[in-house]
């Protein structure tokens, strides 16, 4: 796996990016033979290399997993790490709503607030929060199983086998 802190050392080493190792280490040889061709593009790509390595030893990172197999994406657009079993979001941008829909769809249009934490990655109080708007704008239901759990429902997305007290 790539390191932020060795990017850094090739970036200054480099004459702060100017010789472009810290691309050449990331990965990203077109732009590593550029840089010292155009004197990292003017100096803004140098700039812009400074902040934004971090992102970028991510983002080689996750390409490495990907080409070497151990990442694997799922059918609802998150990433399964082969290695560990466990599952990651990845695209960060994605609508917590989003989540909500997928996960209710997977459970047969049930969710809870901990399952919604763990596929969103947010914490209980954020997931109860999203789920409680869902119901006030009339777009979820909340509901008690017959064990008495509280769960929350997504009444298109449900099936009629799970039995409720109403």
């Amino acid at each position: 796996m790539y390191s932020t802190f060795i990017a850094y050392i090739l970036f200054f080493c480099s004459g702060f990016g100017y010789l472009g190792l810290h691309r050449h280490y990331l990965g990203k040889h077109a732009t590593g033979i550029l840089w010292p061709l155009t004197g990292g593009l003017g100096t803004i790509g140098l700039w812009y290399d400074l902040f934004t390595i971090p992102g970028q030893v991510r983002e080689a990172n996750i390409r490495k997993a990907i080409l070497d197999g151990s990442l694997r994406q799922n059918s609802n657009g998150s990433w399964r790490n082969v290695d560990d079993g466990r599952t990651r979001i990845v695209r960060e941008n994605e609508p917590v709503e989003r989540v909500i829909l997928k996960l209710a769809k997977e459970n047969k249009g049930i969710i809870t607030a901990s399952e919604l934490a763990l596929g969103a990655n947010i914490t209980l109080e954020e997931a109860k929060r999203y789920l409680d708007v869902m119901v006030s704008k009339g777009f979820a239901e909340l509901r008690v199983r017959q064990s008495g759990t509280l769960v929350y429902t997504i009444p298109d997305l449900m099936s009629s086998e799970e039995p409720f007290i109403d």
